[in-house]
This record gives C-alpha cells, sequence and structure tokens, in this order.
C-alpha cells in the first residue's frame, strides 16, 4: 500500500460548516469532505479492495465511494489533515487480517486428571450420605 499514491486520489470539497458559530460561519467553507472512490483505485490492488469492501461494506457508497467529513476545527487547513489522518486510520483497519485461530488439542494428562478429581469428589459425597438401611 502506497500511502502517497493513494493521497493524490483523495478529492477534498471545502464546504460551510452548520451549527452556531456567528457571522464567520456564514462566510468561511471551513468543513472538508473527503472522497475515495475505492473501485477506480490504482494504488490498491485486487486483493486489497476486495478486502476493504467486505471490511468497509457499511461505510462505502452504493458505488463504492468513501465518504469522511470533518468540522472540528475553525481552520480548513486542520480540518484537511484531520480527515486525512482518519482516512488513513480507516483504510489500515480495513486491511487488518486477523491471525487464524489453531485449534489446540486437550492433553491425555489433563483429561486424565479431571476424571480423578471428579471421582474423587464423588467419593467424598458419597460418604457424606447416610448409610441405606434396608
Amino acid at each position: 500500500m502506497n500511502l502517497e499514491k493513494i493521497q493524490s486520489e483523495l478529492n477534498f470539497k471545502a464546504v460551510r460548516s452548520s451549527g452556531a458559530g456567528g457571522q464567520n460561519v456564514n462566510k468561511v467553507s471551513s468543513k472538508v469532505v473527503l472522497t475515495f472512490d475505492l473501485n477506480a483505485s490504482d494504488s490498491l490492488s485486487e486483493e486489497e479492495k476486495m478486502l476493504l469492501k467486505t471490511n468497509l461494506a457499511s461505510r462505502l457508497t452504493s458505488e463504492g465511494m468513501l465518504i469522511l467529513n470533518c468540522d472540528e476545527d475553525r481552520s480548513q487547513i486542520k480540518n484537511k489533515d484531520l480527515v486525512v489522518k482518519r482516512f488513513f486510520e480507516i483504510i489500515k483497519k480495513g486491511l487488518f487480517v486477523p491471525k487464524v485461530r489453531k485449534a489446540t488439542k486437550i492433553p491425555k494428562a489433563v483429561i486424565k486428571k479431571r476424571i480423578k478429581d471428579k471421582k474423587n469428589i464423588s467419593e467424598i459425597k458419597q460418604s457424606r450420605r447416610k448409610p441405606n438401611l434396608d
């Protein structure tokens, strides 16, 4: 995964941020919208694309676009940096493949010890019973 090549494929759009903020919010476009077309990406291999499609299925649009917004700061540049960091974190998490769990066999000694302990507890309980007088 080439980060510089992926970053060149990102599209940014500055939009006016919503919410309260006085006169400044009406004239400054500080909100940044990042769009990334997963299907048209040349920097990702086909295996990586398929992995991202499955892992990020809930975040992708029907056309395979990943859209992220950031309006946390009043500065457009800081919002752009934040949304790019968030994008790369999402991509790294989407490409992460967990290790396959190997089933382990229970050792025979452990099985024998468990059965022996069960028998011992059973004998203790048997000895506590009242004798049967038939």
